[in-house]
């Protein structure tokens, strides 16, 4: 059976500060093959996340004998998902690569392209927002997501949808509500603009809170899934029609595929995001969003002007990015001696 002789890991922040740092995984297997997974480096509590991978979840790969990428899964539970992600994704690239097989068709991927959405965050000047849609529009995003919070909800997206009467709009309510009746009168007022979903209205585990509020309006509802069980969960109570593969938050590209199944069998939209600034994570989201079960636009494409770490750029161009499908694993080279360089922290474990 094949082994991993090696794992390195490097935390690596933008120049000057630019976009938030990136753990990045690099596993090398016993035939030279290497493979590169990546993730955000997250703050707070989940910032054990490098630790989880030198401390635990690194030792633990080296010398494990391996046929697929879902047997290195247990090394999950060794750490934080952010960390489990970024491993996860590196096993599937390395797997790839020594089989010459594209990622997305080993995913059991469908497509040839992504349609792509943006991202849009609260501005204090509204008209700075619709500049801001405008641009995503201009730019071929054919979905945007606007992060909405109480007192700052539905006027935006009333301006926004004015402005746009076809686009396909997302309001994502980063928990803020409650399910007091003056939010819930927020929360059934946006039903009225033709929202495709409200993600994360509420707190995660409140699942009978989403399904209370799904059933009173027409628009999808989509929780905050960050596990297989509390998507089934999901799925019982009826508490959404909508998913969002979220790389990080599920731990990587295999939990988030099975995550994929199930929703798609159940009749739920999906869309998907990468994770880190690096060009890793999005390309990983590239290969995911072509299964057949992403139904809507997704957040894949890094930001046009930025450095370039991967070959070729995760690009949007007209709204679509094509899948690799003529080169295995992720379809990118990697730039290891930038990403070297802008290494904070660096860790190297062999057998």
């Amino acid at each position: 059976m094949p082994r991993i002789h090696g794992c390195e890991a490097f935390r690596v922040a933008m120049p000057r500060g630019r976009r938030p740092e990136s753990i990045l995984v690099r596993l090398a297997g016993d035939d030279g093959t290497v493979g590169w997974g990546e993730a955000a480096a997250p703050d707070g509590p989940a910032a054990s996340a490098w630790a989880d991978i030198e401390e635990r979840m690194g030792p633990a790969l080296i010398g494990l004998e391996w046929e697929r990428p879902e047997d290195v899964s247990a090394t999950a539970d060794l750490g934080a998902r952010v960390a489990a992600a970024a491993i996860d994704v590196a096993c599937w690239d390395l797997w790839c690569r020594a089989r010459g097989l594209p990622l997305a068709h080993a995913l059991g991927g469908t497509r040839t392209s992504i349609t792509t959405g943006a991202r849009i965050s609260p501005e204090p000047v509204l008209e700075t927002v619709t500049g801001r849609v405008n641009q995503a529009v201009g730019a071929g995003h054919t979905r945007v997501t606007l992060d909405v919070r109480p007192g700052w909800d539905i006027e935006p997206v009333r301006l926004i949808r004015q402005a746009y009467p076809a686009l396909a709009l997302v309001a994502d309510a980063g928990h803020a509500y409650t399910a007091s009746p003056e939010h819930l009168a927020v929360l059934e007022g946006l039903d009225a603009y033709g929202l495709v979903a409200v993600e994360r209205p509420f707190a995660a585990a409140d699942l009978a809170a989403h399904a209370r509020l799904q059933r009173r309006v027409g628009m999808a509802i989509a929780p905050d899934i960050g596990d297989l069980d509390t998507l089934d969960a999901a799925l019982s109570l009826e508490a959404g029609r909508a998913l969002h593969l979220r790389l990080d938050r599920l731990g990587g590209l295999t939990a988030a595929r099975s995550a994929h199944d199930l929703a798609f069998a159940a009749g739920w939209d999906v869309w998907c995001s990468g994770s880190g600034a690096f060009g890793v994570g999005q390309a990983a989201a590239v290969a995911l969003a072509a299964l057949p079960g992403c139904t809507l636009p997704s957040d894949v494409s890094d930001p046009a002007g930025g450095p370039v770490f991967v070959t070729p750029p995760v690009r949007s161009s007209g709204g679509v990015v094509g899948v690799p499908l003529t080169q295995p694993g992720l379809g990118h080279e990697i730039d290891e001696e930038r990403i070297g360089r802008l290494a904070t922290r660096r860790v190297r474990l062999s057998t």
